[in-house]
């Protein structure tokens, strides 16, 4: 195998699986099911897995087309997890769509796969136009998916809002990297690093790197960049929240994670982007779990929690390198897991018409689906960061990287953020064992097989990113030791 191949083996892999699903679903019938595409996205995405572990025993950094493309852990990682991601959605969508009604379900587990491909592309790339193209497929499959469901009103403005305001926000991230051509005269990030140790532009640098913030925040739901997510959020449908609400958002951190560590490294730099990222990560914090606090709609107040929780993860960022990029990359695999599960969870009871919507309409949901409760009670402790949880290691890892670099008013204001979450988490997990039934809880029809599946996955890897976080946090760190020897 040509090392060109292998290093894209997965992107190929996925590529050809949503090709060959938009080829074989104008032979089904408008209303037949579409579950058999479903399983073939699934394999497809095992698939990818599979050629990324391929990737991970090789061994190799491989530096492809023209240096666009670097394979390395780090890369790996991110690809592993983004699979993991789409493997969980995938299989909490099967049984999602109502044969009949949602003919146009087919297309789904293709869009799925395809952006997939740019979140993925997003993580190998060292080259600031091939990230830019990673994040417009990416991009394109997720305002689509957003407003799936069709003939909701609410689905229709979570899709346009998004477009809208993302198109915003990618023109600023091209921007930055005009701005950052026209400083050192390249946009691969080895040569930016190299001309901003000789360039007599670092203020228009500077100015790159904010411009390319301000593109990457909103992706990730970083305030002051956060309007949108609670209305798309609310709209979208429940297994695509919980896709877009993770694995975009690791693809961006990945990105993110390279531009800091390898290009924009230097002390003069580095003193500037640093305080700018620590008032993003303040603000997120903040105007995340101060917004959760007042919401009554379920899904709004996750999509507050979202916004908090990218704060979290930049606080790491002020920390770099080795041990404050493997900490970040632990928190976003911790937060990928309880996430996906919480929104797996909600999708179940709630179906295609969601009709569980208020956290009222949650009461007593216990006493009629104990085991569906009990796994949404896990995640959301989790999301609190109670001991021996993915999300207690996540905070420890990035807040424990804080201290070490000398930020310890960003871990205090952390925790003080962390136990001002615990308020509106709760207040979820009370209603779910309360004794008083809510209105919409005898809308539950069963569980489907697969998203059982998906779900009791989320919570064996929250679980055993509480227990066992060494193996990750281990390859997190061969990654991060990858991505400083080299800007060395």
């Amino acid at each position: 195998m040509s090392s060109a191949l292998l290093s894209i083996l997965p992107e190929v892999i996925l590529t050809v699986t949503g090709v060959l699903i938009m080829l074989i679903d104008p032979f089904f019938a408008p209303t037949a099911s579409k579950k058999a595409l479903g399983w073939l996205a699934v394999l497809g995405t095992l698939g990818a897995a599979g050629a990324t572990l391929l990737q991970l025993r090789s061994h190799q950094i491989l530096v492809t087309f023209s240096g666009s493309i670097q394979m390395d852990t780090f890369s790996v990682f991110f690809h592993l997890l983004i699979a993991s991601i789409v493997l969980l959605t995938l299989l909490v969508s099967l049984d999602y769509f109502k044969p009949g009604v949602t003919s146009h379900s087919g297309e789904y587990f293709a869009l799925v796969l395809f952006g997939s491909v740019g979140m993925m592309l997003m993580t190998c790339s060292v080259e600031l136009l091939m990230v830019f193209i990673g994040l417009e497929i990416s991009s394109i499959s997720t305002y689509i998916l957003a407003g799936y469901r069709k003939g909701q009103a609410t689905a229709s403005e979570s899709s346009l809002k998004y477009f809208l305001l993302g198109s915003f926000a990618t023109a600023f991230f091209l921007y930055g990297i005009a701005l950052a051509f026209g400083a050192t005269g390249t946009t691969s990030l080895t040569g930016i690093a190299s001309g901003l140790s000789i360039t007599a532009f670092p203020t228009m640098a500077f100015l790159a790197l904010a411009m390319m913030l301000v593109g990457l925040g909103f992706k990730v739901s970083a305030a002051p960049f956060h309007v949108w997510t609670p209305d798309v959020y609310q709209g979208a449908p429940a297994p695509v929240v919980g896709l877009m609400s993770t694995a975009p958002k690791a693809a961006v951190f990945a990105v993110l994670l390279r531009i800091t560590a390898t290009t924009y490294s230097s002390e003069l730099l580095h003193a500037r982007w640093v305080l700018l990222i620590g008032i993003i990560a303040v603000l997120s914090m903040t105007i995340g779990n101060l917004g959760a606090l007042l919401q009554k709609d379920a899904k709004r107040m996750l999509a507050y929690s979202s916004i908090a929780h990218a704060g979290y993860l930049m606080v790491a960022y002020t920390a770099l390198p080795a041990d404050s990029i493997a900490a970040a990359a632990f928190y976003t695999a911790g937060y990928a897991a309880m996430n996906v599960g919480a929104f797996a969870v909600i999708s179940q009871l709630g179906g295609y018409d969601e009709p569980l919507r208020t956290i009222d309409d949650y009461r007593g949901l216990a006493q009629k689906h104990p085991v569906l409760a009990a796994a949404l009670a896990f995640f959301l402790l989790s999301l609190v960061g109670i001991p021996f949880t993915g999300g207690f290691f996540g905070k420890f890892y990035v807040f424990n990287a804080a201290i070490g670099a000398g930020h310890v008013w960003l871990a205090v204001l952390g925790l003080l953020n962390s136990g001002v979450a615990c308020f509106y988490y709760l207040r979820l997990l009370t209603a779910l064992y309360s004794r008083q039934l809510g209105e919409e809880s005898a809308e539950f029809e069963g569980s489907s097989p697969a998203a059982v599946l998906a779900i009791a996955g989320a919570v064996l890897a929250t679980l055993l990113l509480g227990i066992l976080p060494g193996k990750v946090l281990g390859l997190a760190q061969r990654g991060a030791t990858v991505q400083v020897s080299r800007n060395r």
